[in-house]
């Protein structure tokens, strides 16, 4: 393992308790996000019910996918993230892996959840991780994420942020809605809907792609 992968590894084992506190009931307040994954929830269900969340976290979207019929597990590179999420939100199955390499067979899965773990990705990883994305899911199987819209530039050591007031940094990267297109139409994606939020304060817009596979 790298020493930026390392890194971003060891600070969400420290965050993973902070997720689980101040994450936890946040999809309840945010309709655009549930509005999203209701999209992806219903195309996908056209295609399958096996779904995977990567990048999962504390686990707190697989219960919400399997209310709307999926089949939904999770992946983290994070361990302490996955002990929080097999704590908080059991009854799923959860591995510890690198979205670079994911433990799936090709074409074993009707969708993928990419929220917000898309923007650790530096340059030199993208092709690869698009392409372990696009490998996993069903021709005809849909991708939805969320992102940070930006330049695409590394972030760090952001003033008075949570990571700062925990001692710990990694590398984040907010993509433009046009790059992010781009990767997954070079791994073979197609885009169906997008959209964005505005920002707010400190934070930058949000965007939201759900994407299908070609068959």
């Amino acid at each position: 393992m790298d020493a930026s992968t390392e890194e971003l590894r060891h600070a969400h084992d420290v965050l993973s308790e902070w997720y689980a506190k101040n994450l936890d009931g946040l999809l309840e307040s945010m309709p655009v996000e549930r509005a999203m994954l209701d999209l992806f929830a219903e195309m996908t269900l056209a295609v399958g019910v096996e779904v995977a969340d990567v990048g999962c976290g504390t686990g707190r979207l697989l219960p919400y996918l399997a209310g709307r019929g999926l089949s939904p597990r999770g992946v983290d590179l994070s361990p302490g993230m996955v002990e929080v999420a097999e704590r908080d939100n059991p009854g799923f199955a959860y591995e510890v892996a690198d979205l670079r390499e994911l433990p799936f067979e090709d074409a074993s899965l009707a969708g993928v959840v990419c929220w917000f773990s898309l923007i650790y990705l530096a340059p030199d990883a993208r092709v690869t991780a698009f392409a372990e994305l696009a490998r996993v899911v069903k021709p005809g199987g849909y991708l939805v994420t969320a992102f940070k819209h930006g330049d695409g530039n590394v972030h760090r050591n952001l003033p008075g942020g949570r990571v700062e007031s925990f001692g710990i940094d990694f590398d984040r990267y907010w993509l433009s809605a046009r790059e992010m297109e781009d990767r997954f139409a070079a791994a073979g994606f197609e885009l169906i809907f997008q959209g964005s939020t505005p920002p707010e304060g400190s934070e930058p817009s949000y965007g939201y792609m759900l994407v299908r596979k070609g068959v």
